[in-house]
């Protein structure tokens, strides 16, 4: 598995399956901001830790400094080599936009600071290594910041492929040998109440009608339903949504084991959101960051894209509470489109 410099953009769904498409929703605001189920490509079958502590402080030193230069002049280019996967579509969005809106660079440009970094090492063999930075930072409240970093082999610098947002008491206790070393899970765990690789798939069918029993209730699940369909048809307004898994290359998932027999899993989804104005009506008015991502002219309607990654507790198998739980869920808009 390689990385470019430039992220890797999700496919772009076309119209007409907004047409087929039964589903009808309401337009719902989620926080914006912050992989591996890919296959050994190297021959090593030795168990070692995928970074020393030393190597995993000083990836979040450089991926800060690469962030901050990035965000302060609004230039992609700058922390290229440092995001990549969910985060990586996010950032690039992100940046363009402000771009757009901001040539000469951000106008309230703050450097992000980390304190307090704790670091969670798994031990595997071969490639690719990861590992998770869980660090206070001057933005985001009073959250812990999850990072999840990456690399595919020793010439790549470490890349940020998630970035979550969690409360300091929901952070879970892995579980780790005598070195304190984590143990990551594979993606088709099947000790897990719902195998890593499944879960994007899953959530996407759960976001069509809020069925099953694979998630436990919360914000970002049966709420967020609730509020689709609450919402789905205004006066003058109709909006449908299509929600998609996101699973290849550097969006894959990434679990670790927790103390207590599940696992803490990283994965992403692919959204968009149709919005359709009746005749004789318009689209309501786009935020400068929206109207810069937008290709072609808003009339009737206005397709919205989006990138979104989770962090979730998947329980062991026979754990009394079966249902996958949400700490965090981040989404980016990463394109629109107008018509």
């Amino acid at each position: 598995m390689s990385r470019g410099r430039s992220p890797r953009t999700p496919r772009r769904t076309p119209r007409s399956r907004f047409d087929r498409s039964v589903l009808i929703a309401a337009s719902v605001t989620v926080l914006s901001l912050a992989a591996s189920g890919c296959v050994v490509v190297h021959g090593e079958r030795e168990v070692l830790p995928g970074a020393t502590r030393a190597e995993a402080a000083q990836a979040l030193t450089d991926f800060t400094a690469a962030y901050n230069k990035a965000d302060k002049a609004y230039d992609r280019s700058l922390d290229a080599d440092y995001v990549t996967g969910a985060l990586g579509a996010i950032d690039a969005a992100r940046l363009d936009a402000g771009r757009v809106n901001n040539p000469a660079g951000n106008p309230s440009y703050v450097p992000l600071e980390f304190t307090d970094p704790k670091f969670t090492i798994p031990k595997k063999a071969g490639w690719p290594r990861w590992f998770v930075a869980d660090a206070d930072a001057n933005k985001g409240d009073e959250a812990r910041w999850l990072l999840v970093f990456t690399r595919s082999n020793v010439a790549e610098p470490w890349a940020v492929a998630y970035l979550t947002l969690v409360a300091p008491g929901d952070v879970p206790a892995f579980k780790t040998d005598k070195d304190g070393f984590a143990e990551p899970v594979t993606p088709d765990s099947a000790e897990l109440a719902v195998p890593p690789k499944d879960l994007s798939a899953d959530y996407a069918a759960f976001l069509k009608d809020g069925t099953g029993d694979v998630f436990a209730p919360g914000v970002h699940t049966s709420a967020w339903v609730a509020q689709r369909e609450k919402s789905a048809i205004k006066p003058g307004l109709v909006t449908q949504y299509i929600d998609e898994p996101l699973v290849k290359d550097d969006f894959a998932p990434l679990g670790l084991r927790t103390a207590d027999g599940g696992a803490l899993v990283f994965f992403a989804t692919h959204h968009y959101e149709k919005q359709t104005a009746a005749l004789g009506t318009s689209i309501p008015e786009q935020s400068d960051s929206v109207r810069a991502l937008t290709k072609g002219e808003i009339k009737q309607s206005l397709t919205l894209e989006f990138v979104s990654n989770q962090a979730v507790i998947d329980p062991g198998k026979g754990a009394a509470n079966q249902g996958v739980e949400f700490l965090s869920r981040i989404q980016g808009l990463t394109a629109a489109q107008g018509e």
